[in-house]
């Protein structure tokens, strides 16, 4: 390895967090406030000690310095849905190198708990990680042996075993998924009550949105399940008798399986926008909002399945990745979506659309947003991604503050770390990003940092390029697995070769 580009690893900086300070800053706090200029942010053990006017707050000799004028501070960016591939000096670095210093895994598996001690311990750079579980699904599951470790759970004794066994793993959280029966469905939410572990996820097919909200599923991820429950109540039936007809042939291939289930889903999903019920959806979302449901539209990876004719040839993260890995997402994509007919692709178009349409009416009705991005599924960088999901949300009718917010304090908050991280306060964590303009003008500046603070360490502007070079070199050398496994790469949207974890 070159001596002037650094081994990852070996660069996560030094593990005592540093005192810090940020002065002549313009801070959009996240918590909704407008912007405060030239604020001085004080940094020490990790923690914001003080926050006030630059001419008012003294900052004492031998403190390391940052003059941030001309630029903005905001709390640094949480992903609340990725499948991170397992790429150690690859995955856990680019996260707070692009801006993202939490993450929620939303497939859990032990190598993210070993990147999470490595993490804690100063032994590697990386976000705070809140972790999963296994895949809980029904019989057959629409992952097959392909695809890395999943709970299959076909009766109810089984989901609550399933739980159980998640609980003792050390999970975060249970993951529920998309072929549960109602019964499995039902004994899951149960189980984890009575344990006391949140479960999240899809919504089962075989379940109404509004049944989940009210058996304390915290949050439900992606718009399926959300669009086909905004029908007309004369076309709810047809739907809901349609779900129940979905098939699913046990073949090897999860591909396969996927392919198969987009198509009869999204059969269901043209009548479901044919017979859009604008109060029906409202008051299914006031519900949800009534509930505490938090849903995570992952608008990327929708944006990539029904929108393919607008996704790039080439992006320049791509260059963090390996080639191989990048390489194969055309082809992946045509496995999942190949085959459409001019009909079908109209139909997943007009879905696309009124998705936008349901997320501005999902917010205006109250129901907290999180931004996630599906993270693992093909054109989807680490770290990067989070950015397009805010485009995508401000497309959706959401103001800049609103998709700020959707990636900080709100799923802080979610996340049980309100009080530690998510916003800049005072007593919070120091996870912070640097930016050269105006986020709140164009959500698109979050892309333009110069330097993040991660546990209260500075990464400046020439440190964060070594390392995204050293990121680039470990991309450029790493091998594709031997054997060809293929293990997930996100919720039923790409599989992407990659060493197991």
């Amino acid at each position: 390895m070159s001596t002037e580009i650094p081994h990852v690893s070996e660069q996560s900086g030094d593990r005592a967090p540093e005192r810090l300070a940020l002065t002549h800053a313009t801070v959009i706090d996240g918590t909704g406030a407008g912007p405060a200029h030239d604020m001085t942010v004080l940094v020490e053990d990790g923690r914001i000690t003080t926050i006030g006017r630059s001419a008012e707050v003294p900052v004492d000799a031998g403190v390391r310095t940052a003059d941030l004028t001309g630029k903005y501070l905001i709390p640094g960016l949480v992903d609340a849905h990725v499948h991170s591939p397992a790429l150690e000096e690859i995955t856990p670095p680019l996260y707070p190198l692009a801006g993202v210093t939490t993450v929620r895994e939303m497939w859990g598996e032990p190598l993210h708990h070993t990147w999470r001690r490595k993490i804690d311990d100063g032994e590697l750079l990386g976000p705070r990680w809140v972790i999963g579980s296994s895949m809980v699904d029904g019989t057959p599951s629409l992952w097959a042996d392909d695809a890395g470790s999943v709970i299959l759970a076909g009766d109810e004794h089984a989901a609550r075993q399933a739980v159980r066994q998640v609980k003792a793993d050390g999970a975060d959280f249970v993951k529920v998924y998309s072929r549960l029966s109602r019964e499995a469905y039902l004994a899951v939410a149960d189980e984890a009550r009575r344990l006391g572990i949140p479960f999240t996820g899809h919504c089962p097919d075989a379940v109404p949105v509004a049944e989940a909200s009210s058996a304390g599923q915290r949050s439900i991820e992606h718009l399926h399940a959300l669009l086909l429950s905004t029908a007309s109540r004369e076309q709810e039936t047809e739907i809901r008798r349609g779900l129940a007809e979905v098939r699913l042939e046990p073949v090897p291939s999860s591909l396969d399986r996927y392919h198969r289930w987009f198509e009869q889903i999204h059969e269901l999903e043209g009548q479901a926008v044919r017979s859009y019920d604008r109060e029906r959806a409202r008051s299914l979302f006031h519900r949800l909002a009534a509930n505490g449901t938090h849903v995570t539209p992952t608008l990327t990876v929708h944006h990539m399945l029904e929108r393919p004719g607008e996704l790039p040839s080439h992006a320049p993260e791509w260059t963090y990745l390996p080639r191989w890995m990048t390489a194969s997402w055309p082809d992946i994509l045509e496995s999942l979506i190949g085959g459409r007919t001019a009909r079908q692709a109209e139909l997943v178009r007009a879905a696309y659309a009124h998705r936008l349409r349901l997320v501005g009416e999902l917010h205006r009705c109250g129901v907290p947003i999180l931004a996630g991005t599906d993270t693992g599924t093909g054109y989807a960088v680490p770290g990067f991604a989070l950015h397009d999901e805010l485009n995508f949300l401000v497309e959706a009718g959401l103001t800049p503050m609103q998709a700020l917010q959707s990636a900080t304090s709100a799923p802080a908050r979610f996340l049980g770390l309100g009080d530690r991280t998510g916003t800049v306060e005072q007593g919070r964590a120091a996870d912070l990003l640097v930016l050269d303009a105006d986020p709140l003008h164009d959500i698109r500046n979050t892309r333009k940092i110069d330097s993040v603070v991660l546990r209260g360490r500075l990464i400046g502007a020439a440190k964060r390029r070594r390392l995204l070079a050293a990121v680039e070199k470990a991309a450029a050398d790493a091998a594709p697995p031997a054997d060809g496994t293929m293990v997930s790469g996100g919720c039923g949207c790409s599989l992407h070769p990659r060493t197991r974890p």
